[in-house]
Parts: structure tokens; C-alpha cells; sequence
């Protein structure tokens, strides 16, 4: 294999795929990155066995070939290279050479047979969905995955694809966070999966805000088309809970509040909060709501926030972090909160875009 390639495009291919390499691999192959030259295209590929990642890129290529390339080795050379062309080249026994200018480097690489063959996709089912669409649905809803992993199945994102409706849903037993969109679907299709939170962090980080993504799906596994990037991931099998079961009816009377004042509030009474005593109490009156905070052997907070409500007065707990989360996915100005007994979780919804739901938690 020898090829001709620019240091920009080197990088950006090495800094998107070995972001799933693991380091508690027991297979040395894993930490590798697959080179394949063919024509005028490169094609670098990563995997950790559950997940894949290509990305392709033009360059001058003089001899076809594939070779595997110590990924973080090759990465540490090409960032440190002059900005002139890179030139790579493979020897016999997998020596691979490295030149840039007055720079030359030799890496020992692995013959390309050792690294496992990402899946293939036959499937016709599939869908085509707005990128920045989707990478806002997975930011909206990461926050609420579960990181319990005797919980297997909450330890991903639902997906939700249902005629013209794609839904992504995440909870940890807490709290709920369901964001859903109106798609043009090329197809009419009715299906659930659910990705692990690795594979959706990923999609977080490399999905952009122009184009389409395509999804495609196979028994247990889904494929991601976009731009320069194919990703695939194997789902996480079992059954995801009734998640509309613990969706409350929606009521007519609402707290109605700036979003933005009530976060900043409640990030100012978070600061006496500690592992052992993190609830903080929400007075909810008339036209205010007092939160208060008092931790022994620290202090107390205090703060209030205005507010639109009619309903009776009441005093609730909540996780500071758990409501935080909840707004900063919020992207509005005003907010309605649904609360309406101590004991009954607080929800947060906009018909046919989110619904968020928090549990309360016990006064002391």
C-alpha cells in the first residue's frame, strides 16, 4: 500500500474513529486502526467488537492495499507532522513508513486478517432523517439513561419509529426524558430499538446540523449513514418498560415560570447540597416559589422564583441535578411544570415535541 494524503484529513479521520477504541481491550488488534487505500479513497475503521466506525477521504492513491496501524502511536505522529502532505507507505512484514517533509517514522503494523469484519447491512428497511434533528433528540434525552448496569436494558436509548414518528426515550427509574418529531420517511415503518449510551454518545459527537443521516436496521444491529461517516452498532436486546403507563394525564392547571430564572435558582440552593443530603424543598404558593436547602454543619439557602398558579399551596422534594438536567434541555423561555401532590412526579411537556418526568423525593 502507498498513499499520499493531506495531514488535515489524516486527522480528522484518526480523531473520529478511535474514540470507541477501549483500553481494557485483551485483544491488541482492537487498539488498531484499519487503513484501507483503494482508487482515490482511504478508509480508516475502528471497532470495540459492539461498535464500528469508518471514515472515508480522498487522496492520491498510488498502490491499492489494508493494513492495521497502532492507532494511538499514528495518531501522536500525524498531529505532530509539518502542514505539508503525509506519505504513507507498507513494507513487506507489515512495516509501515511514515514521511512528511525532513520527517520520516516506521510503525509496526498488523496484517489485516486479525481485525474483525464490521457487519453487513442486506436490509432494505431503513430510514433517512435530518441530522441535527437527531442529534438534538439523543442531547435531550442522554441525560436520563440509566448508568445502573444491572438495569441492562435502561442503559441504552429507546428509538422509536412509528409510521411518520420517530420518538428516542431514556429513563434510569427516576426520570423519564421523551423527545418526539415528525419525519418524512421514505418508507412506512414501525419498529423499536435501543442503542447503548457508547453508540449514542458517539452519534452526539459526530453528527452534524446540515444533511441526512440514513438508519438502517437488521436483527441486532443498526447502521448510520452520514456524510463521510458510517457507524454500526450492535442494540441492546430485552424489552424496554411501558413507558407510556407512567406518563400522567396531562392537567389544566400548571406552574408557569422563566426557565432560566428557576435553573439559576435552584443551581444557587444545589450549592448546599451534599451525597449524604441532596433533596432540596420547593414551597409552591400563589405567586412564588421558596426553595430552601438547610445541611448540617454547612448552612441553609434560601431562594424564590415568581410564578403563574392557581392551584393549593404545597411542599414537594426534588434532586436538584435531576430537575437541572430537565432544563437545560429545555430550549424555552417560559416553562409549564405539572405538579400536583408531594407524592406524584413533577412533569414537563410540549405536545408532540417532549414530555420530561421527575419523581419527587422524601421531605426530611
Amino acid at each position: 500500500m502507498e498513499l499520499k494524503a493531506l495531514k488535515s484529513d489524516l486527522i480528522v479521520a484518526t480523531q473520529i474513529t478511535q474514540n470507541i477504541i477501549s483500553n481494557q481491550s485483551s485483544l491488541p488488534i482492537l487498539s488498531n486502526l484499519l487503513f484501507e487505500a483503494k482508487k482515490d479513497v482511504v478508509r480508516v475503521i475502528t471497532t470495540d467488537l459492539d461498535i464500528g466506525i469508518s471514515y472515508s477521504f480522498k487522496a492520491d492513491v498510488i498502490e491499492d492495499g489494508v493494513i492495521t496501524i497502532p492507532a494511538k502511536k499514528f495518531s501522536d505522529i500525524i498531529k505532530e507532522l509539518p502542514e505539508e502532505e503525509v506519505e504513507i507507505l507498507v513494507r513487506k512484514n507489515n512495516i509501515i513508513e511514515i514521511r512528511s517533509a525532513n520527517s520520516y517514522f516506521k510503525l509496526m503494523g498488523i496484517a489485516k486478517e486479525e481485525f474483525p469484519k464490521l457487519p453487513t447491512f442486506t436490509n432494505k428497511e431503513f430510514i433517512s432523517m435530518n441530522q441535527g434533528r437527531l442529534k438534538k433528540m439523543l442531547e435531550m434525552s442522554f441525560f436520563a439513561v440509566s448508568r445502573d448496569e444491572t438495569r441492562y436494558v435502561l442503559n441504552g436509548i429507546l428509538i422509536e419509529l412509528k409510521e411518520k414518528y420517530i420518538k428516542t426515550i431514556a429513563t434510569d427509574g427516576r426520570r423519564l426524558a421523551l423527545i418526539e418529531t415528525q419525519g418524512d420517511f421514505p418508507q412506512k415503518i414501525d419498529k423499536k430499538i435501543i442503542i447503548p449510551s457508547k453508540t449514542a454518545q458517539e452519534l452526539m459527537r459526530n453528527l452534524g446540523q446540515e444533511g441526512d443521516v440514513r438508519i438502517v436496521f437488521s436483527e441486532n444491529q443498526a447502521c448510520f449513514e452520514f456524510g463521510k461517516i458510517i457507524l454500526t452498532s450492535r442494540l441492546i436486546e430485552g424489552e424496554f418498560p411501558e413507558y407510556n403507563k407512567v406518563i400522567p394525564k396531562e392537567i389544566k392547571l400548571k406552574i408557569r415560570l422563566n426557565k432560566n430564572k428557576f435553573l439559576k435558582a435552584i443551581k444557587r440552593v444545589a450549592l448546599f447540597t451534599n451525597p449524604d443530603s441532596i433533596v432540596i424543598k420547593l414551597d409552591i404558593m400563589k405567586n412564588k416559589i421558596i426553595l430552601n436547602k438547610s445541611t448540617p454543619d454547612l448552612g441553609e439557602a434560601r431562594d424564590e422564583v415568581d410564578i403563574k398558579y392557581e392551584g393549593k399551596e404545597l411542599s414537594i422534594g426534588f434532586n436538584p441535578n435531576y430537575l437541572m438536567d430537565i432544563l437545560k434541555a429545555v430550549n424555552l423561555e417560559e416553562i409549564d411544570i405539572e405538579i400536583t401532590d408531594p407524592q406524584k412526579p413533577a412533569v414537563i411537556r410540549r405536545d408532540g415535541e417532549f414530555i420530561f418526568i421527575v419523581l419527587p423525593m422524601q421531605l426530611i
